[in-house]
């Protein structure tokens, strides 16, 4: 048994009948599509160095206490990995209307929460994984170590041969609430985290003013704000797009224009949104789109453990902007604000305080809110960098991969990012009643990067960062160092 954490719990407190919680991908290889025996054999041969996926969640009585990681002694992996096809011909369009559907089904609890789909049918004899894990199991930065340990860097990396594996007998009522009474002496652990504090007083007060300067801008970032198509109630069924641009166009404008690369892909997202809401017949002079940026705040040395480690920042994309370069200036002077105030430690010490609450209250608390409009936000986007060299899967290459990001509370689009092999792929996620116009978002960030490429190779140099002075909160997005990129 293992007990779950206070973060990992969220994520399905906050799961109803509209709002699935898994995050996933859409992984595109090169054909021919392996068979059904080899597909599961793979799988079977990697799942040792993931035991979680062979684990279900245990809910303790009444909430009591947060859930439980126990194994299932009925494991079976054919109900895992699974098998369908696309109708001819076979093009984006046929795959994103599956993506969308297979994204729409919730996973049942009563088994492990992943389930991996091989796709067939594509065209030009490409096939492709949709992958589903539930989001209390990972984040997306573990999430891309998990995607290490199951593709190979090697396309022959030789005979797979399955650890043999008997999952441990499901705990007695009895050893569930003996776990329960220990959830619920939570508090005694936090008060011991306090002792290294009282040791060094000086460091703890400094990290008191970091945290109230911090948890002060993000207050800022949550007034309400005006209603928008963006947000509001949405039903169970979702719309999948994608778009990508390259890798080195996204530099060459980060070299040229400056910032960094989170900063012109965000820039993009915001040509993309302006196009949407354009589409709508919605002015957008003087508006912005509030988003919410997932950061990890994993340490270098938990890399490897799937959960989750997150907090978030905010910032608002200035749709209202006509100028790519003016949008690219105000984005790179939000992001630095972002940094300097440390908003992101907010999100994660919240977090860590947390631990004071019994799990009772949490589940409830946490769907509260997630039933409540989330009039301060419109949209997330979370960016993820991943491997910059060939990967495979059964000796197929992989060709690009596009993740999938759950709506939450009001959020009737979700946007992540992931970069591949010199690609930066992008995966929209949308209500299908009010979001059939998904694509023309998709379409608006590619032409976005393409404007800001055009403009860096034309010669041109962005001043107006210098000029324009956007107050902000949190820290740096997931996947940019500042100093570097």
């Amino acid at each position: 048994m293992e007990r779950m954490s206070l973060l990992d719990a969220s994520f399905l407190y906050v799961e109803n009948d509209v709002t699935p919680m898994h995050i996933g991908g859409v992984a595109v290889f090169h054909g021919p599509p392996p068979t059904h025996d080899e597909l599961v054999s793979h799988f079977e041969a990697k799942l040792h160095l993931v035991p979680r996926y062979r684990q279900k969640v245990r809910f303790l009585p009444l909430n009591v206490g947060l859930p439980l990681w126990v194994d299932d002694p009925y494991f079976n992996i054919d109900y895992h990995v699974r098998r369908t096809a696309v109708p001819a011909p076979g093009g984006r369009s046929e795959l994103r209307n599956l993506v969308g559907r297979v994204m729409s089904q919730h996973l049942d609890r009563a088994r492990p929460l992943w389930e991996i789909w091989a796709v067939e049918g594509l065209e030009e004899g490409h096939w492709a994984i949709v992958s589903k894990v539930h989001h209390c199991m990972v984040d997306g930065v573990s999430s891309t170590d998990l995607m290490s340990v199951l593709f190979d860097d090697d396309p022959a990396p030789g005979p797979l041969a399955a650890t043999p594996w008997r999952g441990r007998a499901e705990p007695s009522l009895v050893d569930v609430l003996a776990q329960s009474a220990v959830g619920a002496l939570s508090p005694v652990e936090q008060l011991r985290r306090m002792v290294p504090a009282l040791r060094s007083p000086v460091e703890a007060v400094k990290r008191s003013v970091e945290t109230v300067r911090a948890m002060a801008s993000t207050a800022a970032r949550l007034v309400p704000r005006a209603g928008s198509s963006l947000s509001g109630r949405y039903g169970p069924h979702r719309r999948w797009t994608s778009a990508e641009a390259s890798l080195a166009d996204v530099k060459l404008a980060r070299a040229t224009l400056g910032g960094t690369i989170n900063d012109v892909v965000l820039a993009a997202i915001t040509g993309g949104f302006r196009e949407l809401l354009l589409g709508r017949r919605v002015r957008v002079e003087g508006r912005s789109v509030r988003t919410l940026v997932p950061v990890s705040v994993r340490a270098q040395g938990e890399r490897g453990a799937y959960n989750n480690r997150v907090s978030a920042v905010f910032a608002d994309l200035p749709v209202g902007l006509e100028d790519p370069i003016a949008r690219l200036a105000d984005i790179r002077a939000q992001m630095d604000g972002i940094k300097d105030s440390k908003g992101a430690l907010a999100g994660e010490r919240l977090v860590a305080l947390a631990g004071f609450g019994p799990p009772v209250l949490l589940a409830a608390g946490t769907r509260l809110a997630a039933s409540m409009p989330q009039l301060s936000i419109d949209t997330v986007t979370t960016n993820v960098p991943g491997p910059q060299h060939p990967l495979y899967f059964a000796g197929r290459r992989l060709l690009e991969s596009a993740p999938t990001v759950p709506l939450a509370g009001s959020i009737r689009i979700a946007i992540g990012i992931f970069s591949y092999d010199g690609g930066v792929y992008f995966g929209i996620t949308g209500d299908y009643d009010t979001g059939a116009d998904i694509d023309v978002l998709g379409q608006g960030i590619e032409s976005g990067i393409a404007e800001l490429v055009q403009t860096a190779r034309s010669g041109t140099r962005s001043d107006s960062s210098t000029s324009i002075s956007t107050s902000a909160d949190g820290s740096r997005p997931p996947g940019t160092a500042r100093d570097a990129t």
